[in-house]
C-alpha cells in the first residue's frame, strides 16, 4: 500500500444537492470545476486519508459492473468519523441536519462513547463518535 487517500465512491441521485451538503458539513471540494461548476469528479476531502467521490447513480454501473446496488435507504456500510470532543459530534450532526441531512439517531453515550448518526440526501449513513479517554 502506498501514502496515497483511500476514495470512497457513493453513488448520488443529483450533483448540486450532494455538492451542498457536503460542503455544509465544510468538507473541502477537490478538483477542476466541470460545466455545471461543480467539480468533475465530484471529490471531497475528508481528511489527508480519505476522499468520497460523489458519482450519479447513472454513472455508477461503470464502477460496480454486474453488482446491484443497495436499494435507496438500505445501508450496506456505515461511514464513520472520530472527532476530538462531544461538542464536534454535536457540532458535526448539527451541520448535517442544517445541511439537509436526516438525524438517525441524536447524540447519546453509549458504552464505545458519544455517538449520533446522519444519513446524506442519499441515504448514505455516517456516524459520529468521540470516544472516551483511557
Amino acid at each position: 500500500m502506498n501514502d496515497k487517500p483511500i476514495v470512497l465512491s457513493l453513488p448520488i441521485a443529483d450533483r448540486k444537492t450532494a455538492f451542498s451538503f457536503y460542503r455544509g458539513l465544510n468538507l473541502e471540494p477537490l478538483g477542476e470545476l466541470g460545466r455545471d461548476g461543480l467539480p468533475e469528479p465530484l471529490q471531497f476531502r475528508v481528511n489527508p486519508g480519505l476522499h468520497i467521490m460523489l458519482v450519479p447513480t447513472v454513472g455508477f454501473g461503470w464502477i460496480i459492473g454486474n453488482h446491484e446496488p443497495a436499494p435507496p435507504g438500505a445501508s450496506e456500510c456505515v461511514l464513520g468519523i472520530t472527532t476530538e470532543s462531544r461538542a464536534e459530534v454535536d457540532e458535526l450532526i448539527a451541520r448535517a441536519e442544517q445541511a439537509g441531512g436526516h438525524v438517525v439517531s441524536a447524540p447519546a453515550d453509549q458504552p464505545w462513547g458519544y455517538t449520533g448518526s446522519f444519513s446524506d440526501p442519499d441515504h448514505h449513513l455516517w456516524m459520529v463518535v468521540s470516544q472516551p479517554e483511557v
